[in-house]
C-alpha cells in the first residue's frame, strides 16, 4: 500500500462527480499471497464481474488471461500488469511483467487486484454519497484559487453536463469542502478585501530563448539583488550554461548561484532582494511532465500474423489460402503443420517448424489475386519478372546516388553558437528519436555531397522542427532554401510556423500560394531570384519553370507521394545537386526500410512527445445525443471541434444542422471551392479561436495545427481510405488534453467488407505511433505499390510483399558487391515427437509466433532464451516442447557445415548436403562410419543400441562437438 499523497491539485469538475466509498473501494480489491490459496477459474469469474475482459494475451489495461496453470491480470488502476502462477489452487509465484515482451521483470510476495468497471463500479458510484472530499482527513487544507471563477466554471459543468452525468451540486460540494481549513488566493490583491496577505513576489519575463537577451536580463538581476540562483536539473546543463555565458564574455557570471533541481516559474522577491529561476526559463525550453511511456515499438509484425482464410505466399509454390494448423502423424510421430490450399483445391501440408517459408501475402491492389498451381510454371516466371524489375529499381537509386556521391554538394559548417542557441530556443524537450535524427541530418549537410534523406514520423512527432533546424544552417551558411508542400492551407501553416521561429533572426520568410495575389507573387519570385528572400515556403507553384533562386542550397518536401509525376519528375534534378529532405507521416514499413539499406538514408520518428495522449477513437452510428455531448465536453474544457464532412454540395446543411444541435458554439464552414480569400479568413477564425467548430472538407488532412481542437468528427468514415484517416485523426490530440475522434456510419445501411476492415484497423490502433501498423494494414487492404512507385506495384501483387522485399535486398547485395547468405532450408526426420501442444500454448496466433522464433533463431544460446521465455509466460515445458527445441539444436548443427537433410533409416542416418569438402572436415573423427553414396548423399552409421530419436539426438551432438 502507498502512502496518500501529500498534494492534490484537480479542476472543480473533478470534484463534483461522486466517488465510491471505501467500503465499495474494499469490496472491489482482492490481496493475492505466495503460499496463499485460490481457484483459478472463480478468479476468472470474479474479474469478469467487475469488468475485465478474458483475452488470449494481456496487451493492455484491463484484460486478464489464463494458460495453463498461469493467470496474467492487468487492472485497469496498476502500473503494471502480474502474473500470477499456480500449482493446483495455490499459488507458487507472483511476478510483474513487461506488456511489450511479455517477460517477467520483478518477483513480488504479494499483489493488490482492483477490479473496479462494470456492474462493481454502477454499484459502487450510485452508493456514493457525495464529493471525494470526504475520503480526506480532518487535517486536510483546502486551497481555493480564485473562488469566484471556481464558481462559475462548477455552474457551467453542470448546465452542460446536467443531471444524467449524476454530479453533486455546487452547494452540497462547498458545504462538504468548508470541513476543512481552508484558504482562499488570488492572482490579483485588488480583487481582495482587507485583511489579505500579500506576498511581494513577481514573475521573471525578460527571458527569449536569444542569448543575448538573457545575458541582459541575468545582469539586470544580478545588479539589482544580493542573491540569483539558477536551478540546472543537471550537471551537464549548468556546464552548457556556464560555456555559454563565457563566450558571450558575461562580466557578472561570478555572482550567479547554482543549484540542481527542478524550478517550474522563476521569481524575484523585491523585499529580500532575492531572485530564482529555472534554466528552462533561460532558454525557454518547457519539458513536459514526464508520463509513462511505452518502450519504443520493436518491428510490429502483427501485420503478418495469419489468420484461418488470409492469403500466403510459399517461397517454393506461390500464392496459396491458409486453412489453419493442425496436428498429424509423420512416421509415426505427432508434429504440427500448416495446412495450406491452393489451385483446384489442392492440399499442402507445410511443417511448422519450416513456418520461415509461409509468409502472408500483402499487395493486391484490386481483387484477389488467383491461386498457384502446385507444379505450374507461372510463378516461377513471377519469381523471375519481379526479381528483374527489383534489379532495374534497385540500379536506379544506386545510380542516383552515384551521382549525388560525385555531385559537387554544400558542407555547411558544423554547429556553432548561433546553432546551438537557436536549438535551445525549442519550447519543448526533444524526444530521443528527434535528437537521433537531427545528429543524422547534421552529418549528411556536413559531408560536400548532396543530401537526400526520407524523415519518417507520425503526425506530430516533431518533423516540422528537425526541418527548421536544416533551414537555419542552410540559410546561416548564406543560403536559401524552399518548404515543399502539397495544400495551400499547408503553406500557410509553415509560414506561420517559420515565421514565429525566425522570429528573432534577421531571416526573411516568404510564402507562394494562391492566397497571394499575381502582383505579390511577382514581387516574391524576383526577390527569391535576388537573393533577399532566404526561405519561401509554398505549393508546387515553386517548381513551376519562373521561379529561380540565387542561391538554393535545401529544399524540404512535405508528403512527396501527394505531387504528381511531373512535379516529381523535376523533383528528381534538385536531388542531384541541392540538399533535400523528405517528409512523411506515413511510416516507411520497417521491412522496406531495411530491404533499401545503403541506397536511402532513412530517418524515422517512433517517440510520442512527452505529455501526448492516445487518441480515443469511436467508431458509432451519429446520434443528436452522441454529438451534442461530445460537443460540449470539448467547449467545457475550452476546447474546439473539427467536424468533416466531404461533400461541398451539403456542407452548409450540415452546419446548420450542427448549429440547431449547439446553439451556443460558434461554427465556421470552410472548403477549397470557396473564394480564396473568404476560407483563408474562416481559417484564420478558427485558428485564433473565434470559432469553436470547423465544419469543412479534407482540407484539414495535412497541416493544420490547432493545440486546442481535441474533438475530432468524420462524416461518412466509410468513404475514406485508411492513411486518409489515420492523417485526419493526427489534427486532434496534439495537446496535453485527451483527443477523442469519432467516425460516423451512415446511420441506415451497410458497410462493405473493405470499409469494416478499414475502420476496425484505425479503431483498434489507437495508441500513439500507431501509425507504422496503420501503414501495414493499409498495405494489406489498398496495396504496397504506392511506396515504390506504380511500375513496380504490379510485380509486388504478384508475388507479395514480404518476398519482393526479400528480393530487393538480395539484389541491393548483389549490386553493391555485399555477400549474400542464403539461408540454408534443413529438413530434420529422426522421428522425434516434437511440437507445442495446444493445452500448453492454446493460442493458434501465440503458437505461430513461437514456430516463427525458432526457425530464426541461429544458435543454441537464443533456442535457449526462447524456452526460457516460454516457461516464464506458460509454465513448465513439457516433453514435447523440449524436443522441439532439441530438433531445432539439431538443424542449427547442420546449417552450420552444409547438410540440407537428415533421414532416420535402419541402422543409419542418410544425410543431404552441398559441399563434400566440409562433409569430410566435419567428420573426419567419424571414420568409417560415413559413407559417401554420390555427389549429395551420404551414410552416417550409428551404434545399433540406438532406437530412441533423443540418444540419436545426443550421438550428433556428440559427432559435432568434436
Amino acid at each position: 500500500t502507498q502512502a496518500p499523497p501529500a498534494l492534490i491539485v484537480a479542476p472543480v469538475q473533478a470534484l463534483l462527480q461522486p466517488v465510491a466509498d471505501a467500503d465499495a473501494v474494499a469490496a472491489a480489491t482482492l490481496e493475492l499471497r505466495v503460499g496463499g490459496r485460490a481457484r483459478i477459474e472463480a478468479l476468472a469469474e470474479w474479474l469478469v464481474e467487475r469488468g475485465l475482459t478474458r483475452a488470449t494475451m494481456v496487451e493492455q489495461p484491463g484484460g486478464f488471461s489464463i494458460r495453463g496453470g498461469i493467470l496474467d491480470v492487468h487492472p485497469h488502476a496498476a502500473a503494471t500488469p502480474v502474473r500470477i502462477e499456480f500449482f493446483g489452487d495455490e499459488i507458487e509465484s507472483i511476478r510483474s511483467f513487461d506488456i511489450e515482451t511479455q517477460r517477467s521483470s520483478e518477483r513480488l510476495e504479494s499483489c493488490e487486484i482492483l477490479a473496479f468497471g462494470g456492474p462493481a463500479l454502477i454499484q459502487g458510484a450510485t452508493a456514493a454519497a457525495g464529493s471525494f472530499t470526504r475520503l480526506l482527513p480532518q487535517e486536510t487544507w483546502v486551497c481555493l484559487h480564485e473562488p469566484l471563477d471556481i464558481q462559475a466554471r462548477a455552474a457551467q459543468a453542470i448546465d452542460q453536463l446536467g443531471p444524467p452525468a449524476g454530479l453533486i451540486g455546487y452547494d452540497d460540494a462547498f458545504a462538504a469542502w468548508s470541513r476543512f481549513p481552508m484558504l482562499h488566493t488570488y492572482a490579483l490583491p485588488a480583487a481582495v478585501g482587507e485583511g489579505a496577505v500579500t506576498f511581494d513576489m513577481h514573475a521573471i519575463h525578460g527571458f527569449d530563448g536569444k542569448l543575448e537577451s538573457v545575458t541582459v536580463e541575468l545582469e539586470r538581476l544580478a545588479s539589482g539583488n544580493d542573491r540569483v540562483c539558477i536551478f540546472c536539473s543537471s550537471v551537464g546543463e549548468r556546464q552548457r550554461l556556464e560555456e555559454l555565458l563565457a563566450e558571450a564574455q558575461f562580466a557578472l557570471a561570478g555572482r550567479l548561484e547554482y543549484r540542481e533541481g527542478h524550478l517550474s516559474v522563476g521569481f524575484e522577491a523585491h523585499e529580500h532582494r532575492f531572485a530564482c529561476v529555472g534554466h528552462h526559463e533561460v532558454f525557454s525550453r518547457y519539458a513536459q511532465r514526464q508520463r509513462p511511456r511505452r518502450a519504443k515499438a520493436a518491428p510490429v509484425e502483427s501485420f503478418l500474423e495469419l489468420k484461418q482464410g488470409d492469403l500466403v505466399v510459399h517461397i517454393a509454390h506461390g500464392i496459396g489460402r491458409f486453412l489453419g494448423m493442425e496436428g498429424l502423424k509423420r512416421r509415426g510421430e505427432l508434429e504440427d503443420f500448416l495446412t495450406l490450399e491452393f489451385a483446384d483445391h489442392v492440399r499442402l501440408y507445410v511443417p511448422a517448424t519450416k513456418i520461415q517459408l509461409v509468409q502472408k501475402y500483402i499487395g493486391a491492389v484490386r481483387g484477389r489475386p488467383t491461386l498457384s498451381k502446385i507444379g505450374g510454371t507461372r510463378w516461377a516466371a513471377r519469381k523471375e519478372a519481379a526479381k528483374e524489375a527489383v534489379r532495374d529499381l534497385a540500379q536506379d537509386l544506386l545510380r542516383v546516388q552515384a551521382v549525388r556521391e560525385h555531385s559537387p554538394g554544400i558542407a555547411y559548417p558544423v554547429d556553432d553558437a548561433l546553432a546551438a542557441e537557436f536549438e535551445h530556443a525549442f519550447l519543448y524537450q526533444e524526444t530521443p528519436d528527434q535528437l537521433v535524427a537531427n545528429d543524422e541530418i547534421k552529418a549528411d549537410m556536413a559531408k560536400p555531397r548532396p543530401m537526400d534523406r526520407l524523415l519518417c514520423g507520425d503526425v506530430g512527432y516533431g518533423k516540422t522542427e528537425l526541418a527548421m533546424r536544416a533551414a537555419f544552417r542552410a540559410v546561416a551558411a548564406g543560403r536559401q532554401m524552399a518548404v515543399l508542400v502539397p495544400t495551400t492551407i499547408l503553406a500557410q501553416q509553415h509560414f506561420r510556423t517559420f515565421t514565429e521561429r525566425f522570429a528573432d533572426y534577421p531571416v526573411l520568410v516568404e510564402s507562394l500560394s494562391r492566397f497571394k495575389t499575381p502582383a505579390e507573387q511577382r514581387e516574391i519570385l524576383q526577390r527569391a531570384a535576388e537573393g533577399t528572400v532566404d526561405i519561401l515556403i509554398g505549393t508546387h507553384r515553386i517548381l513551376s519553370a519562373d521561379v529561380s533562386f540565387r542561391d538554393l542550397g535545401l529544399v524540404v518536401i512535405d508528403e512527396e507521394q501527394r505531387f504528381g509525376v511531373d512535379h516529381k519528375e523535376r523533383l528528381k534534378h534538385f536531388r542531384a545537386t541541392i540538399d533535400v529532405l523528405t517528409m512523411t507521416a506515413t511510416p516507411i514499413p520497417r521491412t522496406l526500410h531495411m530491404s533499401m539499406l545503403g541506397i536511402r538514408d532513412i530517418s524515422t520518428l517512433d517517440t510520442p512527445p512527452q505529455d501526448r495522449l492516445a487518441i480515443r477513437t469511436q467508431v458509432c452510428r451519429p446520434t443528436p445525443t452522441l454529438i451534442r455531448d461530445a460537443i460540449l465536453r470539448e467547449l467545457a474544457r475550452d476546447g474546439q471541434i473539427f467536424f468533416v464532412h466531404n461533400r461541398v454540395y451539403n456542407i452548409d446543411e450540415v452546419a446548420r444542422g450542427l448549429a440547431k444541435l449547439v446553439p451556443e458554439a460558434r461554427i465556421v464552414v470552410g472548403h477549397g471551392q470557396m473564394n480564396e480569400h473568404l476560407l483563408e479568413e474562416r481559417m484564420t477564425e478558427f485558428v485564433e479561436g473565434r470559432a469553436d467548430i470547423l465544419v469543412s472538407t479534407t482540407i484539414i488532412e495535412s497541416g493544420l495545427d490547432i493545440p486546442r481542437a481535441n474533438t475530432l468528427f468524420i462524416n461518412r468514415a466509410d468513404m475514406f481510405g485508411l492513411a486518409e484517416l489515420h492523417q485526419l485523426r493526427g489534427r486532434v490530440g496534439r495537446y496535453k488534453h485527451r483527443a477523442h475522434a469519432y467516425f460516423l456510419l451512415p446511420p441506415d445501411r451497410p458497410l462493405t467488407k473493405t470499409a469494416l476492415q478499414r475502420l476496425k484497423a484505425i479503431e483498434d490502433f489507437d495508441e500513439l505511433g500507431a501509425g507504422f501498423r496503420i501503414a501495414m494494414r493499409d498495405l494489406e487492404i489498398r496495396g504496397a505499390g504506392n511506396i515504390l512507385g506504380s511500375e513496380q506495384s504490379g510485380h509486388l501483387a504478384n508475388v507479395g510483399y514480404a518476398l519482393y522485399c526479400k528480393l530487393l535486398e538480395q539484389t541491393v547485395k548483389e549490386l553493391r558487391n555485399e555477400p549474400v547468405v542464403e539461408k540454408v532450408d534443413v529438413d530434420v526426420d529422426i522421428g522425434l515427437d516434437a511440437y507445442l501442444p495446444t493445452d500448453y500454448v492454446p493460442d493458434d496466433r501465440q503458437r505461430m509466433d513461437i514456430y516463427r522464433t525458432f526457425a530464426r533463431a541461429e544458435d543454441p544460446g537464443q533456442l535457449a532464451a526462447v524456452g526460457d521465455e516460454m516457461t516464464d509466460r506458460f509454465g513448465e515445458m513439457p516433453d514435447p516442447v523440449r524436443r522441439l527445441i532439441s530438433r531445432h539444436e539439431v538443424r542449427i548443427c547442420l546449417e552450420h557445415h552444409g547438410i540440407t537433410a537428415i533421414g532416420r533409416r535402419p541402422g543409419y542416418l542418410l544425410l543431404t548436403f552441398y559441399d563434400r569438402d566440409k562433409l569430410r572436415a566435419r567428420f573426419a573423427a567419424a571414420g568409417r562410419s560415413l559413407r559417401i553414396i554420390d555427389g549429395h548423399t551420404a551414410h552416417l552409421v550409428h551404434p545399433r543400441h540406438l532406437t530412441d530419436p533423443l540418444q540419436i539426438v545426443e550421438h550428433l551432438r556428440g559427432l559435432f562437438a568434436e
